[in-house]
C-alpha cells in the first residue's frame, strides 16, 4: 500500500471517528442532520470563538495589563470596561431589525454581521495606541490624557458594540439554519463554542504575554483584529440563503414594529420578573470581573501569565456547568432551578477568594475561580434555556437580543461597580483582618455574596409558580 492511500485510509478513520465520538459528546452537536451537517454548523460557531476572544482580550487581559503594568487606575478602566454597555440595550432591537431587514442582496443577518465585525476590527485596530498614550498621560499627568481617553473610550465602545451585534445576530443566524424545535440546543452549540475560544485564547495570550512589553501587547491586541474579521468571513461563507423575495417588501405581508414584537413578548407571564433575575444575578456574578486579576498580582502576588490563566479556568469551569446543565434540561428539568443552583454554588466561590486573602493561599483562591465560573455556566444557561422558552413563535432572535441586553448591561454596570469600589476603598482602613490593598477587593468579593443571596431571594416566586403549575 502506497503512503498516499495509507494517508487516504487514516483521514477517512479520523473523519469516521470525529462524526461518531464527535457527535456523541460534543455538546449539542445532535442538532447536526443531512441538511445542515455538523462541519457546517461548527463553521459558523466561528463567530462565536470571535468573540470569546475578544472578551478575555478585554475582561481578562486588558484589565489587568493596564491597572498593573500600565497604572491606570481600576475606575478609569471599570469605566472603559462598561462602556460596551451604551450598546447593550440595543441588542433586542438589532435582533428585531435583522429578522426584519431586505437587503439588495435579499438577505437578513448577513449584513448585519458583516457590520459588526468591521466596527469590531476598527476598533480593535487602535485600541493598542489609545491604551499606550492614556497610560502615559496618567503616569506623567500631561495634556496626553485629552487625546487618549477620549480614543481609548472610542475603541472598547466600537468593540463592545461590534460584539453585540455579531453576537446577537449570529445566533439569531443559526436558529434559522435549524428546526424550531432545535433551536435552543445550537444555540447551546454555540456557546460551548465561545467558552472553548475564551479558553484557547486565554492560554495564547497568557503565554505571549508572560513575558510584557509595549510592543508585545500592540501585536497581541491587532493580532486579535485581524484573527475576528478571518474567523467572521469564514464563518459566513454560504450560510444564509438568499431569497429574492426580499427585496420586494409591497408583496410581503408588512412586517411588526419592534415596539409590536417587544410588547408580544413581555405579555408573556413573568417575563420581566425572568429578566429582573437574570440581571440581578448577572451583577452578582460579573462584578469582580475587572478585579480578579489585579486582587491575584496585587495582593496574592502572581505573575501576568499566571492571572492571565484566570481566564481559562472560569471558562473551563463555565463549560463543565454549561455541560452538566444541558444533560440535565434535556431530561426536562426546570430552567430556573438550574439557575438557582449556578448562585447557589456562587456563595462559596466567593467565600473561598475572600479567604484566600486572609492566609495567602493562592489554592482556594483558584477553587474559588473554578466554582465561580462552574457557577457562572449554570446559571446562564438556565437563564437562557428559560428565555427560550418564553418566546412566542417567531420571536427567538428577540428574545436571545432581550436576554443578551440585559446580561450584557449588567456585566457592564458591574464592571463599573466592582473597579469604583477597588479604588475609593484602596488603602482605607476597614477593620478587615487581611493586607492592607486586600481590603478594597474583599469589600467587592463580599457584596457579591449579598447579591447572590439576592439572586436566589429574586428567583424563589419562580420557583414556587413553576412547582403550583
Amino acid at each position: 500500500m502506497s503512503a498516499e492511500q495509507q494517508a487516504t485510509g487514516l483521514n477517512a478513520q479520523l473523519i469516521k471517528v470525529w462524526t461518531t465520538w464527535g457527535a456523541r459528546f460534543l455538546p449539542f452537536s445532535d442538532v447536526a442532520s443531512a441538511e445542515l451537517p455538523l462541519s457546517r454548523l461548527l463553521r459558523l460557531a466561528l463567530i462565536q470563538v470571535s468573540v470569546g476572544i475578544s472578551l478575555v482580550l478585554l475582561v481578562g487581559t486588558l484589565n489587568r495589563v493596564m491597572i498593573v503594568e500600565l497604572g491606570v487606575p481600576a475606575s478609569l478602566v471599570g469605566v472603559m470596561l462598561a462602556l460596551p454597555l451604551l450598546a447593550a440595550p440595543f441588542r433586542a432591537l438589532v435582533g428585531h431589525k435583522s429578522d426584519t431587514h431586505k437587503s439588495a442582496m435579499g438577505w437578513r443577518r448577513v449584513p448585519y454581521i458583516y457590520m459588526g465585525t468591521m466596527i469590531q476590527f476598527g476598533g480593535l485596530a487602535f485600541m493598542p495606541f489609545a491604551i499606550l498614550v492614556l497610560s502615559g498621560a496618567q503616569q506623567a499627568y500631561d495634556e496626553r490624557m485629552w487625546l487618549g481617553m477620549p480614543a481609548a473610550a472610542l475603541a472598547f465602545l466600537m468593540v463592545g458594540a461590534g460584539i453585540h451585534i455579531t453576537q446577537t445576530v449570529g445566533l439569531a443566524l443559526a436558529t434559522d439554519l435549524t428546526k424550531s424545535e432545535q433551536q435552543p440546543n445550537v444555540v447551546g452549540l454555540m456557546y460551548v463554542m465561545l467558552l472553548l475560544g475564551s479558553i484557547a485564547a486565554a492560554l495564547f495570550f497568557g503565554w505571549v504575554l508572560n513575558d510584557f512589553s509595549q510592543a508585545r501587547l500592540i501585536q497581541v491586541i491587532q493580532g486579535c483584529a485581524v484573527v475576528t474579521v478571518t474567523l467572521n468571513f469564514v464563518a459566513l461563507w454560504k450560510q444564509e440563503t438568499r431569497i429574492p423575495s426580499r427585496l420586494r417588501p409591497q408583496q410581503l405581508t408588512p412586517d411588526p414594529t419592534f415596539r409590536e414584537s417587544w410588547d408580544l413578548f413581555v405579555a408573556k407571564d413573568k417575563t420581566l420578573l425572568r429578566l429582573v433575575a437574570v440581571g440581578l444575578g448577572t451583577l452578582a456574578f460579573s462584578m469582580s470581573d475587572i478585579v480578579l486579576e489585579p486582587y491575584g498580582g496585587e495582593v496574592l502576588n502572581l505573575g501576568v501569565g499566571t492571572t492571565t490563566m484566570l481566564s481559562a479556568l472560569t471558562a473551563g469551569g463555565s463549560l463543565i456547568g454549561f455541560a452538566y446543565a444541558s444533560y440535565i434540561l434535556s431530561l426536562g428539568a426546570d430552567p430556573f432551578r438550574m439557575a438557582s443552583l449556578g448562585a447557589f454554588i456562587g456563595v462559596p466561590a466567593y467565600g473561598l477568594i475572600i479567604m484566600a486573602a486572609g492566609s495567602d493561599t493562592p489554592e482556594l483562591f483558584t477553587l474559588g475561580v473554578l466554582l465561580a465560573g462552574l457557577g457562572t455556566g449554570l446559571f446562564g444557561h438556565g437563564t437562557l434555556t428559560a428565555t427560550m422558552q418564553l418566546a412566542p413563535k417567531a420571536q427567538v432572535g428577540i428574545a436571545m437580543g432581550a436576554w443578551g441586553a440585559v446580561q450584557a448591561t449588567s456585566q457592564g454596570v458591574g464592571a463599573a461597580i466592582g473597579g469604583g469600589i477597588r479604588d475609593v476603598a484602596r488603602g482605607l482602613e476597614l477593620g478587615l483582618n487581611v493586607a492592607p490593598k486586600a481590603e478594597g477587593y474583599v469589600l467587592i468579593f463580599g457584596l457579591e455574596l449579598a447579591l447572590m443571596l439576592a439572586t436566589l431571594a429574586a428567583m424563589w416566586p419562580l420557583l414556587q409558580r413553576d412547582t403550583a403549575d
